[in-house]
């Protein structure tokens, strides 16, 4: 099994078709770091960093904890909503006491949206084609 050379808490987010795999240092600087790259680089929108920042805001660790998150699929706002899910869990593991301020954040709950498959005939889910009065 693999060890790394710093201790780390995991776990792992969904959301839409994204799947983010964090990695969360105790006792870090409040740095985090999304597929190599800063947050600030990675996400432009101040939203996004905000929906990141959430489950560290709600338990007071913003500045007490070091992350490395890798996260696929999806776009901006489904990989932010997946590095949210899976950093509320990594620290489920660091005090099982952030449960109650957690899941009252609504932020342990995997979010069951996806997106409507294509309908034949049509466009798109509901889009249909448009009608010519010729």
């Amino acid at each position: 099994m693999y060890t790394s050379k710093k201790p780390y808490l995991y776990g792992t987010g969904r959301r839409k078709s994204s799947v983010a795999r964090v990695h969360l240092f105790p006792g870090g600087t409040g740095a985090i770091t999304i597929n190599g790259r800063d947050i600030d680089d990675y996400f432009g929108l101040d939203t996004l960093k905000l929906i990141v920042r959430q489950p560290l805001n709600t338990t007071d660790t913003l500045g007490k904890v070091d992350i490395d998150a890798t996260v696929t699929g999806g776009g901006v706002t489904g990989q932010a909503g997946a590095i949210r899910h899976g950093i509320a869990r990594a620290l489920l593991q660091l005090d099982e006491n952030y449960r109650p301020l957690l899941k009252a954040a609504g932020l342990l709950t995997r979010d069951p949206r996806m997106k409507e498959r294509k309908k034949y005939g049509l466009k798109a889910a509901r889009r249909a084609p448009q009608f010519s009065k010729r």
